[in-house]
């Protein structure tokens, strides 16, 4: 079998960066949203998805049906924090969510993963802010500890292995791991069947 890296050339990944200016409202609006999440979210028990939903959406995050977040994640901007239905982030992921982040249906982040929406420009004296989006296609799956970096996509159905770096995109239903990524499998592609109402079923 010929191994191969299925990520994009970071090149392209760059170019799609943008330079950020944080305002104060952003800011103050972060540090509310920290309060709350040390006061209301983060204590909360593991089975309460629906009250931390809650809480997202107060602060402008679009949630699917389902979509689920475990307490101990750490979102920096829920207005920036997309979510399909049946979407998860696990135990301990850190949403670093300068830039979108969005899950599709079905996606899963691991715990301890990183998604990291932004860097530093190095090429300026400043070194500013800059910041893309992240992108997990439906079915798309972050393993354990693993880091995805500004501008990427995991496409439709892949997996990222445990504690992998992934600073480009990875294209659909392939299984890549280490750092760099190198595609060690790949997946059938499916479609799930849709879930009939009990009356539907019945009928």
């Amino acid at each position: 079998m010929e191994w191969w890296r299925a990520t994009a050339p970071a090149a392209a990944r760059r170019a799609r960066m943008q330079e950020i200016h944080l305002t104060r409202a952003n800011w103050l609006l972060r540090a509310l949203w920290e309060t709350v999440w040390l006061l209301l979210f983060r204590p909360s028990l593991t089975p309460m998805f629906a009250w931390r939903r809650l809480l997202l959406r107060l602060f402008g995050a679009r949630l699917g049906k389902q979509a689920r977040v475990y307490g101990t994640a750490r979102i920096w901007a829920p207005w920036n924090l997309r979510m399909d239905d049946h979407s998860c982030l696990g135990p301990y992921v850190i949403c670093y969510s300068v830039a979108t982040v969005h899950l599709g249906r079905h996606a899963s982040v691991s715990q301890y993963s990183h998604l990291c929406t932004a860097s530093h420009d190095y090429r300026q004296l400043a070194m500013p802010t800059i910041a893309a989006p992240i992108t997990l296609q439906d079915e798309a799956w972050v393993a354990a500890d693993a880091f995805i970096g500004p501008g990427v996509t995991i496409g439709r159905g892949a997996i990222v292995g445990a504690r992998s770096t992934v600073t480009g995109n990875v294209v659909p239903w392939s299984v890549v791991a280490g750092s760099p990524p190198r595609q060690v499998g790949a997946r059938t592609p499916f479609e799930r069947e849709p879930i009939l109402s009990r009356r539907g079923a019945a009928g």
